[in-house]
């Protein structure tokens, strides 16, 4: 048996943090796309069933568009088995614009329900949708039958334990020994694979698509193969979102003009294998003069042709001698006097308060 396990496409995402309008609909678009390429190549790949673990949508005012391209989607493959557990983002609006839930859809609640699947209907995926009221019972009172091959699936962030106050936490420990083959998460936006106990694994697949530079890295879904007779469950992730995000360092220390600057980012981004179908967001980094040239927009404007969207974050600090302000008759030569005769400030604390008070009345940025 081969299963896709998926989470966290957030679908409907406004994505308008960093992009311009015209681009955030644009993407939005793309992660809708991708999510039907998705499920084209599980029709291509003999997958029998798509574990979507929480977070499909990303607010509950669904548009049109998506809710029709899902619904939609799911009609039109009724070989595919799919089981659809609502995050902490999802509602019922998806749910409720069906008529009547196909028969290849499987929902879960706040109970933990079950489905059998299989040739010989022993394979058994679990789940349950956490909440306030249940995260703690529910996670206690979990009893698969071992003899079967047992998928479960949560939405949630992994622990050691379940505190009072937090809903969606997954206290592993629940779940160790009790006879789970995998346990499919969703919730946290990267890949993470652990071992469960001695026999299994707890699995994030991550977002499909990074949205923004937060989510960097690679974003896929993980492809689940399922020896029915052995019980074994063997997973690979697969890369596949339209694009890549990246946070690029470029160290400028030393430099004092903006095209040396340019230069310095230029080679940074040579170093990765990030291209022009990307999101890039290069950071300055570095220690540079106090009265350096230093344009940001500059570099932007210069290297945005490179890239489907370029950001460019300033985060040097200045390089102060305060002995070059200690006779000057400006304001900034009196901060830097009056700060060295403080007797009850420490030498070391001394420099740090002249170089932000410096960048403040230059109108740096604050480190």
């Amino acid at each position: 048996m081969r299963l896709i396990h998926c989470a966290d496409i957030h679908l409907d995402s406004k994505l308008n943090a960093n992009l311009t309008p015209d681009k955030g609909r644009e993407r939005k678009q793309e992660i809708l796309n991708t999510f039907v390429r998705m499920i084209d190549y599980a029709a291509g790949n003999a997958v029998d069933a798509v574990l979507i673990c929480g977070d499909l949508f990303d607010t509950g005012n669904v548009s049109a568009l998506a809710r029709n391209t899902v619904r939609d989607t799911v009609i039109k493959h009724p070989g595919i088995d799919f089981y659809l557990l609502k995050g902490n983002h999802d509602t019922d609006a998806f749910i409720n614009s069906f008529d009547e839930i196909p028969s290849n859809l499987k929902l879960f609640n706040d109970t933990w329900t079950v489905y059998t699947a299989g040739r010989s209907g022993n394979v058994c995926i679990h789940g349950v949708e956490l909440d306030s009221d249940n995260s703690r019972s529910v996670q206690s009172s979990f009893s698969p039958d071992p003899m079967n091959i047992n998928i479960v699936m949560l939405h949630g962030q992994q622990a050691e334990s379940v505190s009072r106050d937090k809903a969606e936490v997954i206290d592993l420990k629940q779940f160790r020994n009790k006879g789970i083959n995998y346990l499919a998460l969703g919730h946290v936006h990267e890949y993470v694979s652990a071992p469960l106990d001695g026999y299994a694994k707890y699995c994030y697949p991550g977002c499909l698509e990074g949205r923004g530079f937060d989510e960097t890295g690679e974003h896929g879904f993980v492809l689940l193969d399922v020896d029915e007779e052995t019980g074994e469950v063997t997973d690979t992730f697969v890369p596949f979102a339209t694009r890549h995000i990246y946070e690029i360092n470029a160290d400028v220390t030393g430099l004092n003009d903006s095209p040396s600057m340019l230069d310095a980012a230029r080679k940074a981004v040579a170093a990765t294998d990030a291209g022009d179908d990307d999101m890039v967001k290069i950071v300055l980094t570095g220690d540079v003069d106090v009265e350096c040239e230093k344009d940001t927009e500059f570099i932007r404007k210069s290297m945005e042709d490179d890239f489907y969207f370029l950001k460019v974050y300033d985060k040097t600090k200045l390089k102060v001698d305060p002995s070059v302000f200690m006779y000057d008759s400006s304001l900034k030569g009196e901060f830097v006097r009056t700060v060295l005769a403080r007797e009850d400030i420490s030498e070391e604390d001394k420099s740090e308060i002249v170089r932000l008070g410096l960048e403040a009345l230059m109108g740096g940025k604050l480190a």
